[in-house]
């Protein structure tokens, strides 16, 4: 049986990443005991992360480079212009391979690798102790610190933390931004991506006395087991790592990652993308995607801004000037541009 492409771009989720060959020697991990997948996105999944995974339309190219990411074991790097589909294409990996809800970690100038691998509250911690005071475990419950005092109680793994739990399948991460951060952060990134592994120091030192921990994850109240303070995954997740490209990377962060650029979208790939969000295009419709690119090769526009005009163009009652008027203010060039006139 073929094993590329896994990821294909299609509509219909599907269990190809079953077909991933084994990795690399050098990316083998073997964390353990194995995780099953986590469930599906439900009911109760944010509509806007639905419909971006259901109408993302990928490129030969960008498809091509997933699915290196995939059988690397690597991150991908997606640069591109805002509005180019970088944050919507891990969401259109996640529902076609079925590998559950999206870990998000969106990135500041003061995000930190260890607001990505865990969060720890030693105040509550201590708040709990004082309230506890004298108090003891229900009988039958195990003994040791009074329930809210342990370590565990106060520590819930990030997306990069959760991500590297030891799951049967990759789960799906995207670092939004990572251009945004300080100039350390990509650095600090390194071992924890090379060895797919970190440790949480609060559990190590408390691991005489409770080898194991059962920590919250990243996205809802579920708990994982944590033994002796040390994360290991058994599959190593599909991380993206999105930029605008408004700044370099050190060459040893780029050489570890996969790297796909999205450019422009040529007239075929813009109409299916409209297509894919609005249904069928009618005459003004393609006028409008014309106008776009006419106006997008003189200054950086992005798709999105298309899809808001089209929107608004097929609401009842809006005269033909107000539409067109609507549209040159939609459609307005993000940075610098000559003066260039369509409507």
């Amino acid at each position: 049986m073929s094993t590329w492409p896994v990821y294909t771009g299609a509509e219909v989720p599907h269990d190809g990443v079953s077909r991933l060959p084994d990795p690399p020697p050098w990316r083998a991990f073997d964390g353990g005991p194995a995780l099953p997948p986590p469930p599906q996105e439900d009911d109760t999944a944010s509509p806007d992360r639905k419909h971006r995974a259901s109408t993302y339309r990928a490129t030969p190219e960008s498809i091509d480079l997933v699915n290196a990411a995939l059988v690397l074991r690597r991150p991908l790097l997606v640069t591109g212009p805002p509005g180019s589909g970088k944050s919507s294409l891990p969401y259109a990996v996640a529902r076609e391979l079925k590998l559950g809800p999206v870990l998000r970690w969106n990135i500041t100038s003061r995000s930190t690798l260890q607001d990505g691998l865990y969060q720890y509250d030693p105040m509550g911690r201590l708040y709990a102790a004082g309230k506890g005071a004298g108090r003891k475990r229900p009988e039958g419950s195990g003994g040791g610190e009074p329930t809210g005092e342990a370590v565990e109680d106060h520590l819930r793994l990030g997306p990069l933390g959760t991500a590297l739990l030891p799951y049967e399948r990759p789960r799906v991460l995207l670092i939004d931004e990572i251009d945004k951060s300080d100039l350390d952060l990509p650095n600090d990134l390194l071992n924890v991506l090379e060895e797919g592994q970190y440790e949480i120091p609060e559990l190590v030192r408390a691991a005489e006395h409770a080898p194991t921990a059962r920590v919250m994850i990243s996205g809802g109240e579920t708990r994982a087991t944590v033994a002796r303070g040390l994360v290991r995954c058994r599959a190593f997740p599909f991380i993206v790592l999105t930029s605008n490209g408004e700044r370099d990377f050190p060459p040893a962060f780029l050489r570890r990652c996969v790297p796909l650029r999205l450019r422009r979208p040529e007239p075929e790939h813009l109409e299916a993308i409209v297509r894919a969000h609005l249904g069928e295009l009618d005459k003004e419709t393609r006028q409008m995607i014309e106008t776009f690119l006419r106006r997008s090769s003189t200054g950086e526009l992005a798709t999105d801004q298309l899809l808001n005009a089209i929107y608004l163009s097929r609401v009842p009652g809006l005269q033909a000037a107000s539409r067109e008027a609507l549209a040159a203010e939609l459609m307005t060039h993000l940075g610098p541009v000559a003066d260039f006139h369509d409507f």
